[in-house]
């Protein structure tokens, strides 16, 4: 292919500007925007056609394995490869993997071919991830990141789960494969992003690579803890005696109120450092995990869902910031994509074993746990990171 087929240079957006962040926030999202869907993905598994709990946990977590593998893949090759191209191949990839599910309806088949759609959809993350990195504000970038997947994901919840008794879940793949055309549409307009070469140094107590490490088990405990209660929650509300017609506005507005943690870190960037912010957002978003206990009131299940939400829409973008930070290159915010893909992918199957038969209390009470655990381990690098910061070069 052509170097310069996908740099349209006399119509490219500024590289530092808002709307290359945006075109990269679909560019890292398209490959797995079912997360942001999936629990009208699960549903309509079981609803339409006739899937167990365990079988649609499977699926999905068959579908983030996939893009774990891709997302660690793409760790080794983004500094090698002209990104443009590849991603313009992998989103056409995701195209005919997503048209391709619609006609399988035996489990074994259809988590073998999301798992398959996974290692693609992963590689083109782990490729956006590792080009926001290089934008030189990646707080923000990964905040303009979490705002299109949850307004988008909003729509979805409110509007796809009731038209899967009517068309079935293939309607669910079409959403996926729409979201991919715009992508692809996005593409050539985005420049080309220089790699940067500088990272911060050990000084002091501080480690890069003792931060890294904890860094990045934050993000899985995080991903997987949010995930695996996320995955279930239509059941959840459904198990507490409330209504669809109930549950789908009050997700679709949980994802769009969300769409404040976001912004509120698109405007805060790391003025006021990353420790103060995470840690309150983290615990936030434990405490109102637990309370989902009490999902029988409405007010409990729509009110906290909506917490939730505007806390991982907050807190997600300073941990993605944090391997920013460690490498500006964008190799190692490549791979904390592949620990969020895994936790999101171990989520749901750890959250699918404790499920069992409808035993949404052991669910919840797993993810508030890895939530206080995933704040212990952040601590320490963002800590170290806002010290670095403060310091003349």
């Amino acid at each position: 292919m052509n170097s310069q087929a996908l740099t349209l240079t006399k119509y490219h957006v500024a590289p530092a500007g808002a709307p290359a962040k945006i075109f990269l926030a679909f560019l890292a999202t398209a490959g797995i925007f079912y997360i942001n869907i999936m629990p009208a993905l699960v549903s309509g598994l079981i609803d339409d056609l006739g899937f167990s709990n365990q079988q649609a946990g499977y699926i999905s977590s068959a579908n983030l394995y996939g893009a774990s593998l891709g997302a660690l893949a793409a760790v080794a090759l983004v500094r090698r490869i002209h990104w443009k191209q590849w991603s313009f191949v992998l989103l056409l990839g995701i195209l005919v993997l997503d048209f391709a599910s619609i006609y399988l309806t035996q489990p074994v088949m259809l988590a073998a071919l999301r798992f398959l759609h996974g290692l693609v959809g992963g590689l083109l993350v782990g490729i956006g991830f590792a080009v926001i990195s290089r934008t030189g504000d990646a707080d923000r970038a990964f905040g303009y990141l979490l705002f299109i997947q949850w307004g988008f994901g909003g729509l979805g919840l409110m509007y796809l789960p009731g038209l899967v008794p009517d068309y079935g879940v293939a309607v669910l793949f079409y959403a996926l494969m729409l979201f991919t055309a715009v992508t692809l549409l996005m593409l050539p307009f985005l420049p080309d992003f220089a790699i940067a070469q500088t990272r911060p140094a050990s000084t002091g107590e501080f480690r890069p690579g003792k931060a890294l490490l904890l860094t990045l088990t934050a993000i899985f405990l995080f991903q997987a803890a949010n995930m695996g209660l996320f995955a279930y929650v239509i059941g959840l509300g459904r198990n507490k005696g409330l209504t669809l017609e109930y549950i789908s506005p009050a997700l679709a507005l949980a994802s769009w109120i969300a769409l404040a943690g976001s912004a509120l870190v698109i405007a805060l960037g790391t003025k006021h450092g990353r420790t103060r912010p995470l840690l309150i957002g983290i615990l936030i978003t434990a405490l109102a995990t637990w309370l989902l206990h009490y999902s029988g009131y409405h007010w409990v299940y729509g009110g906290f869902n909506i917490l939730i939400g505007i806390t991982w829409a907050f807190a997600l973008p300073y941990l993605f910031g944090m391997c920013s930070e460690l490498d500006p290159s964008g190799k190692l915010a490549a791979l904390g994509g592949f620990c969020s893909k895994m936790g999101l992918a171990s989520g749901p199957l750890v959250a699918g074993i404790l499920l069992g038969e409808n035993n949404y209390t052991a669910v919840i009470n797993a993810a508030a746990v890895g939530l206080l655990l995933c704040a212990a381990a952040a601590i320490w690098p963002a800590r170290g990171l806002d010290s670095a910061s403060r310091k003349p070069d």
